[in-house]
């Protein structure tokens, strides 16, 4: 089975989507604890925030096949270091989306909607070019006005805020990672950008 955990019941029926149709035969569970996100914005990420997805990922696997994906970069560093308390497999969305951006050039642009996510997705990247040896530079861009009109859900204007972040990102990057799960929808807005978005 296929456990996610989230930081938003939003991601349920992305995901839902994105196996159905990449893998159907997969039986999948979704937990979702906005509380971490919600702990990592107000007191930054700490060993509470570590202890609590600890206790998430071990009360949600209850079979040595079970495998866990969490969705949310803010806290993805913490549930890829549960694996030290289980055997199963657990993965972060966001490590795939890493290792394919420090082998598509520099600079990069990390666009994110919440400033607690920049952090994490930046460790990842460095971390991923270290592994694959190679030498990154890296551009910051917070969409602070967008992540109130998720809170908000209003999908349409914070798609729209991010869309117009990445008409600039495009034009002072060669590819840009969108920093969280919820930010894909975007994309759609930007046909005429060129430059690779992961």
């Amino acid at each position: 089975m296929l456990i996610f955990l989230h930081t938003s019941p939003n991601h349920i029926n992305t995901f839902n989507t994105l196996l159905a149709h990449m893998a159907p035969e997969i039986p999948a569970r979704h937990i979702v604890d906005e509380s971490l996100l919600h702990m990592a914005r107000v007191k930054g990420l700490n060993k509470e925030i570590q202890q609590r997805v600890d206790a998430a990922i071990l009360s949600a696997v209850r079979w040595s096949s079970d495998v866990v994906l969490c969705t949310c970069s803010t806290i993805g560093t913490y549930a890829e270091g549960a694996n030290r308390l289980i055997d199963n497999p657990i993965l972060r969305v966001d490590r795939a989306m890493a290792e394919q951006a420090v082998l598509s050039g520099s600079p990069m642009v990390i666009v994110a909607t919440l400033a607690s996510t920049l952090a994490p997705t930046k460790a990842l990247i460095v971390d991923a070019a270290l592994t694959a040896q190679k030498t990154v530079g890296i551009i910051e861009m917070l969409v602070e006005r967008a992540w109130p009109k998720f809170e908000q859900g209003d999908q349409t204007g914070y798609f729209e805020c991010i869309a117009d972040t990445l008409y600039v990102a495009a034009s002072i990057g060669r590819i840009i990672v969108l920093a969280q799960a919820s930010m894909a929808g975007a994309v759609d807005l930007c046909p005429d950008i060129t430059v690779p978005i992961l």
